[in-house]
């Protein structure tokens, strides 16, 4: 049909898009003015997108935030930031490539930058471990923001995991040890942290790098304490009941920020970042930016006490 990856539900928009393209090759090699028809069905077209796209069930913004033209994180890095030089290793194990972390500049604004990163083919799939991190890369990410802490410098983060490596190798290295460290000590980095999910951000994997005094993320992500597989296979014993446990977990932007898990949504182009990477990146680029320039004015201390009120009202409840 065409060369770029589609997910099931974009079919009757590829379909379309595939016609657009056939007519536009036949009116030009035939000399045939088709202009009229190709007006009508790029229309047609245009309400096909934003009616699909403004219906999405939890499951097909899953699947979306998972699409394998999707930008990571180190897209990101190269369309926000200058001057990146990346840093390597825990000084205790080896360096994990599935997190990666490095000094950069967003405009005049220098920052340590940390994020899961996944592979395109299958030899970067392999080598970057899909984005599912050993407990080194959260050592890794730590022994960063600790030099972070030391120069002043504050902190981004971009998550995109389907969750951290659950192999018995890592489970030996102390896995949940590592993740639960960072998390108790990002609580105390006397440094701002702006925390953005680009895509996936599943269970402690995610949580791992992702304590920050400003939590946003993109329209199309999403953000739970498991996948909705994990999910269906530990409640119903079968992972085809995925959509049902994507349902029932409210993994969606519209779901978080409505519980406040979250602090603001970054609209995505329409039809997902993969659409339109630049501008996507424009967009993540400018809320960093407005969010450092607004933490960067509180002194340290009010900004960690700012930090602990913020996780702290994180599942409240009022009983009646």
């Amino acid at each position: 049909m065409v060369d770029r990856p589609y997910l099931e539900f974009e079919r009757p928009l590829v379909e379309l898009e595939k016609k657009i393209s056939d007519m536009k090759d036949f009116s030009v090699g035939e000399s045939i003015e088709l202009d009229g028809e190709i007006a009508s069905l790029e229309k047609k077209l245009a309400r096909l997108r934003k009616d699909i796209y403004s219906r999405l069930t939890r499951w097909q913004r899953v699947q979306l935030s998972r699409h394998p033209k999707r930008p990571y994180t180190l897209d990101y890095i190269k369309m926000i930031t200058t001057d990146f030089v990346e840093l390597h290793g825990d000084r205790c194990f080896a360096d994990d490539q599935a997190m990666i972390g490095g000094f950069a500049r967003i405009d005049d604004q220098p920052v340590l930058v940390i994020g899961q990163q996944k592979g395109r083919d299958t030899k970067q799939k392999l080598a970057r471990n899909f984005g599912m991190a050993h407990p080194e890369g959260y050592r890794k990410a730590l022994r960063l923001f600790k030099l972070a802490e030391k120069f002043e410098i504050p902190i981004v983060v971009l998550i995109d995991t389907p969750g951290a490596y659950p192999g018995i190798g890592a489970e030996e290295r102390g896995q949940a040890e590592a993740i639960a460290h960072n998390i108790r000590e990002m609580a105390r980095l006397r440094v701002p942290i702006v925390v953005v999910i680009i895509g996936e951000g599943a269970s402690g994997g995610a949580l791992g790098i992702g304590v920050g005094d400003v939590v946003m993320m993109l329209e199309y992500a999403w953000y739970s304490v498991i996948s909705p597989e994990g999910c269906a296979a530990i409640l119903w014993r079968d992972a085809a009941k995925a959509p049902e446990a994507a349902e029932a977990l409210k993994v969606t932007s519209d779901d978080l920020i409505k519980l406040k898990v979250v602090d603001k949504v970054i609209s995505e182009p329409e039809g997902g970042a993969h659409r339109d990477p630049t501008a996507t990146a424009q967009l993540v680029k400018k809320e960093i930016l407005a969010a450092l320039k607004e933490l960067q004015t509180k002194p340290v201390e009010q900004l960690l006490r700012d930090r602990l009120a913020k996780y702290r009202s994180i599942g409240e409840f009022e009983e009646r």
